[in-house]
């Protein structure tokens, strides 16, 4: 059953990441969305599962946000390093500078996230019913969102499309992989509290610094700013109706 649910979550990923090629020409729009679902999955889903799962605290600190602190900085430092390293070879233009192994990074991060979706479905199963409802509930709706995020990501810092449908095949067979991956071992809250604080930290980074000025950059129009709040918005509801 866990895997059954799994194959959901996998079908939504690409119905995300198919409707993220079909909007090309809306591209701010995209751009705009996928900002805003990100901000909501970091704000609202990211942040409190990991606060709950590492409660432990480092110097007054709860060891998750200072995860978090780390993994923005980590991938500021990353982007910097490789946008420096191309400019040293003689890159164009500051949109030239994107590098493309950020956003393949990025991609492999929200891989890692949705096998965790899929250990999070497998676990929840073995737990009982009740959970495994709202478990799948929010990994099949948010898949769809991460499955939107991944393409547009791959493709923002320069990838080529079979590089990003390549990402977007991985992201929707990782829930499955992390599903069948419960019958064999266990992965420690505290362990998935910290990963997923980090995680949260750089997609932060990406919404905050990266997808939603550039976003704004060649069409600042209210619709932009609608599509990521409607992208925040979707997230909390996907959580509400989960059951937080």
């Amino acid at each position: 059953m866990a895997v059954f649910v799994a194959l959901g979550a996998f079908l939504m990923t690409l119905a995300g990441g198919w409707t993220a090629q079909r909007v090309t020409d809306r591209r701010h729009l995209v751009l705009g969305l996928a900002g805003g679902l990100m901000l909501g999955v970091v704000g609202l889903d990211l942040l409190p599962e990991a606060l709950r799962a590492a409660d432990r605290e480092i110097f007054g600190v709860p060891a998750a946000l200072l995860l978090f602190v780390a993994g923005f900085l980590l991938a500021h430092l990353v982007e910097r390093t490789l946008a420096a390293r191309q400019a040293a070879h003689g890159a164009g233009d500051h949109h030239n500078h994107r590098a493309p192994e950020v956003g393949l990074t990025a991609a492999a991060a929200m891989v890692g996230h949705s096998a965790m979706d899929g250990v999070a479905i497998g676990a929840a199963f073995q737990v009982g019913t009740g959970m495994a409802t709202a478990v799948a509930l929010a990994v099949i709706a948010h898949d769809f969102a991460d499955g939107f995020n991944t393409f547009t990501l791959t493709s923002l810092y320069g990838n080529d499309r079979r590089r990003a449908i390549g990402m977007l095949v991985a992201d929707a067979c990782a829930p499955v992989v992390g599903a069948l991956s419960t019958a064999f071992f266990h992965i420690p809250e505290p362990v998935l509290g910290g990963y997923l604080g980090l995680f949260g930290g750089v997609l932060l980074y990406l919404a905050a610094a990266e997808i939603l000025p550039e976003a704004h950059h060649e069409h600042p129009a209210r619709s932009t700013l609608l599509c990521t709040v409607a992208g925040a918005a979707f997230v909390w509801l996907v959580v509400g109706l989960s059951g937080g």
